[in-house]
């Protein structure tokens, strides 16, 4: 079974490994039931999925109907102001078919200008905070994207008590001095204050090319070889308090999740490097060059 451990302050010891349910956003039934089967099958008990995901949250919901009390269930809402967030919010529970949701997080809050109206007054905050107090949520979380994406939690968190964050973090982000700096920032005050910590694009190979001939499961390309993979869960499961997003390729989640559920081995940054080198991995996200991404991915 994969590892658990306290999701921040939440009394609740999610697996290490949460399921990326954007895996599930371009499937027909049969298949995602398939794909959330597995999930037992590693001990896998927190969902992650987003309103933007498709039909993802629809695929979640003859699942949920008789599994809702084994796993902690997360969703997003992109919008900004109070009455589209919560909106949004009553159809992600419509669409899946559950009276409460554990955790709805403010959907790549990384943009200034979106911060001061998501936060401000008649912002999506507002619309969060009056669902938890309604019990239609329990949690509140912010997640992003870019670069940008460390520094402006850490703006988020002096703001209000979030439960959680969820921000990029793989070997070649944090070879970034600038990134890791604001990256141990945000980790120190999350740990400081036990607020859960997610990661995503922890299997990021690169930006896909046009002449890339792969099926393109996840708007970037993923490293596919098992080797590699093992790698880069363990670079971020060896960091204490930190959780491992999946990927939304589907067809790499056998890897992932054989490669959490081994003996973890301590990352070797040489080995890191070469995996860079060999495989061509190149940075998702260049500060002011790359730093957007559809919410739909």
């Amino acid at each position: 079974m994969i590892e658990r451990a306290p999701f921040g302050n939440t009394g609740h010891d999610s697996s290490r490994v949460i399921f990326g349910a954007a895996a599930l956003g371009a499937m027909k039934q049969p298949r995602a039931d398939a794909t959330l089967e597995k999930l037992d099958q590693y001990g896998i008990n927190h969902i992650d999925v987003a309103a933007s995901y498709g039909d993802a949250e629809l695929r979640l919901a003859p699942f949920l109907a008789s599994r809702r009390e084994d796993f902690f269930l997360a969703t997003k809402t992109r919008f900004r102001t109070r009455a589209e967030a919560r909106e949004e919010l009553l159809a992600s529970l419509q669409r899946m078919q559950v009276e409460q949701i554990d955790l709805i997080q403010m959907h790549n809050l990384t943009k200034a200008e979106e911060w001061e109206v998501a936060m401000g007054p008649g912002g999506a905050l507002e619309a969060l905070v009056e669902a938890r107090d309604q019990g239609l949520v329990r949690f509140i979380g912010v997640t992003g994207h870019g670069t940008y994406c460390p520094g402006m939690h850490t703006r988020s968190l002096r703001a209000f008590e979030f439960d959680s964050v969820l921000v990029p973090y793989n070997f070649s982000m944090m070879s970034n001095p600038q990134y890791a700096a604001d990256f141990n920032e945000l980790y120190e005050l999350c740990r400081q204050r036990n607020v859960a910590m997610q990661t995503i694009k922890g299997m990021a190979l690169r930006r896909w090319q046009d002449d890339d001939p792969e099926r393109r499961f996840s708007w970037y390309k993923p490293i596919t070889e098992p080797e590699p993979i093992k790698r880069a869960v363990d670079y971020v499961l060896a960091r204490p308090g930190l959780f491992f997003n999946s990927t939304s390729d589907a067809t790499l989640l056998d890897t992932v999740f054989a490669a959490a559920h081994a003996p973890r081995q301590q990352p070797d940054e040489a080995a890191l490097a070469e995996d860079g080198r060999r495989l061509g991995v190149e940075p998702l996200f260049v500060r002011d060059v790359s730093d957007d991404v559809l919410l739909e991915a």
